[in-house]
């Protein structure tokens, strides 16, 4: 416990502290995010928290926590993501740059760290995979976490919140789990550095976390998920799993869909996420942030506590439940010049 208390505030005071100067910089150089017509927000933003949150996690890890190979080649994944993630908040990257680089960093974590779903506990009665199907399978999985981080980082406050929220989870979860307390130690380095972010982001953002952070935290998240399907005893673990971050999962699947639809990239980037439509029904945005986590914590409670169902009758359950916030997401009525 004393080991987690310390990765904890040492990731928070780093990150905090950090940003005064991460601004300053930002603001002398004119490293800014100018408002336009993909942003809700009014005036020139740096976007280069992600620095601070990464200084924070990797040193309180690497001072604190147990490095072993699991972390070793977790963090050097971090690192290649670091480095296209900061290229871009900094200069642009294409998305195709961007996607070639996380799969990359998926690979190393998968490949050479041996991060793998390995079994469906049950799911569609299927339990072990085969060997290519479980690293493909796995790149896929770690990949589509990583971006619907990036995603749901869209106003004030909202990803950092969420990621705290879904760091502790994590953490909560793995930690009675036997030798797998240097991924706890992990998931409370992060959730530590995103707090301090957060000090400077929650309401009246003066700085935002950039592709750096929501790329990193993503592909952090991922990594611990896996290890949350692979290690938890839970009779659901893969749906245990998915439900600790539901509304990314929710505002993922809902802008895919409907971009794909409309024949446009799913890559691209527009104001017609979940949070956009709370924000256009007009909920203020520290409102969103407030139900958006409230749900996306209730949701895990339930599933937590749906162990006694099968594990497909709990993928059915979560599907439908899924389906249903689409529906309210996406029918949320406008209010009259609010876009």
């Amino acid at each position: 416990m004393p080991t987690i208390l310390l990765c904890f505030f040492w990731s928070l005071v780093i990150s905090m502290f950090a940003i005064p100067s991460i601004m300053y910089v930002a603001e002398k150089k004119q490293l800014l995010n100018v408002p336009n017509n993909r942003t809700t927000h009014l005036i020139s933003v740096p976007r280069l928290g992600g620095l601070a949150i990464f200084g924070g996690f990797v040193s309180a890890v690497m001072i604190f926590g147990k490095v072993n190979q699991d972390i070793q080649y977790l963090l050097a994944g971090c690192l290649i993501i670091f480095y296209i993630a900061i290229k871009d908040d900094l200069v642009h990257v294409s998305a195709f740059k961007k996607f070639f680089v996380q799969i990359l960093a998926t690979g190393i974590l998968v490949f050479l760290g041996d991060f793998r779903i390995t079994n469906f506990h049950g799911l569609f009665g299927i339990f072990e995979l085969d060997n290519g199907i479980s690293y493909a399978f796995t790149i896929v999985v770690i990949t589509a976490i990583t971006n619907s981080i990036n995603l749901i980082d869209g106003i004030d406050g909202l990803a950092g919140t969420l990621l705290v929220t879904i760091m502790l989870i994590i953490a909560s979860c793995l930690f009675f789990v036997e030798n797998e307390l240097p991924m706890v130690l992990v998931a409370v380095s992060m959730a530590g550095a995103v707090l301090g972010f957060l000090r400077y982001n929650f309401t009246n953002a003066r700085i935002f976390m950039g592709d750096t952070g929501s790329l990193i935290c993503g592909f952090v998240v991922a990594a611990l998920l896996v290890k949350v399907v692979e290690k938890v005893p839970h009779s659901n673990s893969p749906i245990l799993a998915m439900s600790i971050i539901f509304v990314p999962i929710v505002d993922t699947v809902r802008i895919t869909f409907i971009r794909l639809i409309e024949g446009k990239s799913p890559f691209m980037s527009d104001k017609n996420h979940i949070h956009h439509r709370m924000l256009f029904a007009g909920l203020k945005p520290i409102t969103i942030v407030v139900i958006l986590s409230i749900l996306n914590s209730v949701i895990f409670g339930l599933f937590l506590f749906l162990d006694s169902l099968t594990i497909t009758t709990s993928f059915f359950v979560f599907v439908l439940v899924l389906l249903m916030a689409i529906f309210v997401f996406h029918f949320l009525k406008t209010k009259p010049n609010q876009e």
